[in-house]
């Protein structure tokens, strides 16, 4: 390559030749360097590697560099990698294939055109290579990526199906890729690889710094591992590789974590194969995955519409209905006040239809709804009934039978004062059967109040759908604070770390933006009960845990015995029923008209 500026010394730079002011002198230099490249075997190669790597990422869309033969520049440098080990350790050139596979994955991001030039450069087969882990679980994430996007596109997914392997290979990564990072990485911080430590943070940050982002690419391998899963379950000739029980048990916990939480992960791929016939038989038969389902569709995050269509379908199949409905009905009754949640419109009423349905259309024998959901399903029916009735009661009776509900309210209150919890919680029932059903707000606080009771009963499924039926009433669905602290409380109870851990964090958000004097956070300090539980779910809940367990925690050179993620100040957690009092000694979380008082005999006080 001809030498642009007299001021470089080196012949052809890269970077002098994208100073070329002549655009057509400039692409002929850019396609002769990216031709070149490859077979030569100089210093500092993976300076412009790096560059271009930078520019990928910022202008993905842009198809100078297509058009001039980037991917088959990339595709070359990987094969090099692979086959040339002495050229892959000399310099920086250990960098190269990671780059490589990244410039590849961030130009067939969002243009299918460029994807068929890049499977046209022939770069699946050496992105096959890497998924395989002939490098190490860094090429394996962006060669995962750089895949997922090929298969996105109808175009060049089957030239992503016809290498056979590519599903199995990432069936197994998403089961492995946590144990793998953690094992590889992760556990042995003196052995950590020196270019993998650039590689996560630039240079940027210690070890501390290097293992949360460890954490999250781990996160990143296995969530990119299902989405490109995710492109070979709409196919219904691959759903009997994906569908095996080992696999489908463990996608409820693949949940990408609190650093990857905006991937739908392991419940997206879940509702893709629910939504076709044959994916639904084998989830349906699968030992408690309807419960994980069930757990999800009660959660508050941005995928419980996810779960609550594949209980939906499940239900909808008779296939299915009769293997999973004792299951499922339980929580869809609890989450049937939900009106819209996020782009879904009117969800509860279609999860009451199709209750109705399955009412309607039961079988005998071993195909027959249990007494007990059968009755579940008609007091919902019942309820909406009522609501019809009441759209044509005089106003008057519904304010009459609304001061009624409170009185009974107040009187429960009283009760709970006196430590007189079932007392409480039947009074409460007594005002819900009462309080007309489009008294919201009310209904909302008498479903809180008797989920507190059910926690003191040590009721924690009761406490459970109770505040989820709060949870659903209230606008905006899923933000009263006081019932996501004691559904995060009833999920301890029952050990369901991530679920407990997803509440408390949205509790504290919530008081970070109320203005109720109970609940808003004094000097933006979080309560130290909320910070308390958050900290014992959060290692509950750690991505690596499982990994930690059955390798024996993290080890420095020195200090081969610590483990991260252990308690180290030697407290004892409190019970759930005991974990949210205050510094001052006082429950903050009570109903909107008393302060419950926390102390040894569980009893309360009115304000």
């Amino acid at each position: 390559m001809e030498k642009v500026s007299s001021e470089c010394s080196y012949p052809g730079c890269f970077f002098c030749v994208m100073k070329e002011a002549n655009p057509n002198k400039r692409r002929a230099s850019v396609l002769k360097f990216f031709r070149e490249l490859p077979s030569q075997d100089g210093d500092d190669q993976v300076v412009p590697i790096s560059a271009l790597w930078n520019t990928a990422m910022a202008h993905p869309n842009d198809p100078e560099f297509i058009e001039l033969g980037i991917f088959e520049c990339m595709s070359a440098l990987i094969w090099k990698g692979l086959k040339n080990r002495r050229w892959l350790s000399h310099d920086h050139n250990i960098y190269i294939p990671y780059y490589a596979a990244h410039i590849i994955g961030s130009y067939t991001m969002n243009m299918e055109e460029f994807a068929e030039t890049a499977v046209h450069a022939g770069i699946i087969p050496p992105l096959v290579e890497l998924l395989r882990g002939r490098l190490t679980w860094v090429e394996q994430r962006v060669a995962v990526r750089a895949l997922g996007h090929l298969a996105t596109y109808s175009s060049t997914f089957p030239a992503v199906a016809s290498q056979g392997e590519i599903l199995e290979l990432s069936i197994q990564l998403a089961i492995s890729s946590l144990e793998i990072v953690y094992s590889h990485f992760y556990q042995y911080v003196d052995r950590r690889l020196s270019y993998h430590r650039d590689l996560l943070t630039r240079g940027m940050g210690g070890v501390e710094m290097e293992s949360r982002k460890a954490e999250e690419w781990a996160s990143q391998l296995q969530c990119w591992s299902l989405q490109l899963i995710n492109c070979f379950a709409f196919k219904p000739e691959f759903l009997s590789t994906i569908c095996k029980p080992e696999f489908l048990a463990k996608l409820p916990g693949m949940w990408g974590g609190l650093v990857n939480e905006n991937s739908p992960a392991g419940i997206g791929l879940l509702r893709t194969i629910c939504h076709h016939k044959l994916g639904r038989g084998p989830v349906a038969s699968c030992p408690g995955i309807i419960e994980a389902l069930c757990n999800i569709a009660r959660s508050s995050d941005d995928w419980q519409y996810m779960a609550i269509d594949c209980l939906l379908w499940l239900l909808q199949d008779p296939s299915t209905c009769h293997k999973i409905i004792d299951k499922a009905v339980p929580a869809l009754v609890e989450l049937a006040e939900i009106s819209t949640l996020g782009d879904n419109k009117r969800l509860g009423d279609s999860i009451v239809n199709v209750l109705q349905e399955c009412i309607q259309s039961q079988g005998t024998g071993r195909n027959s709804i249990s007494s007990r959901t059968k009755e579940e399903i008609e007091e919902l029916l019942n309820s909406r009934q009522r609501l019809k009735w009441e759209k044509s009661m005089p106003k008057e009776d519904l304010h009459i039978k609304q001061a009624a509900a409170l009185v009974v309210k107040l009187e429960g209150n009283s009760l709970f004062s006196s430590g007189n919890i079932s007392g409480a919680a039947s009074k409460y029932s007594e005002a819900l059967a009462l309080c007309p059903m489009r008294s919201k707000k009310e209904r909302v606080v008498l479903y809180s109040n008797r989920a507190q009771c059910h926690l003191l009963l040590q009721q924690p499924l009761a406490a459970i759908g109770d505040a989820t039926r709060a949870l659903c009433l209230y606008n905006p669905v899923n933000r009263h604070a006081k019932s996501l602290w004691r559904r995060a409380q009833a999920y301890d109870m029952l050990g369901l770390a991530k679920e407990s851990l997803l509440d408390a964090i949205l509790f504290i958000n919530e008081c970070s933006q109320s203005s109720d004097p109970d609940l808003s956070l004094r000097q933006n300090k979080v309560p130290d009960y909320a910070e308390r539980l958050v900290k014992k779910q959060m290692r509950a809940a750690w991505l690596f845990r499982e990994a930690s367990i059955k390798h024996g925690g993290v080890h420095c050179e020195g200090d081969a015995g610590d483990i991260y993620g252990q308690e180290t100040d030697g407290s004892e957690w409190e019970t759930a029923s005991e974990s949210d009092i205050g510094d001052d000694g006082r429950d903050r979380m009570g109903d909107d008209d008393c302060e419950w008082k926390n102390d040894v005999e569980s009893k309360a006080s009115i304000r």
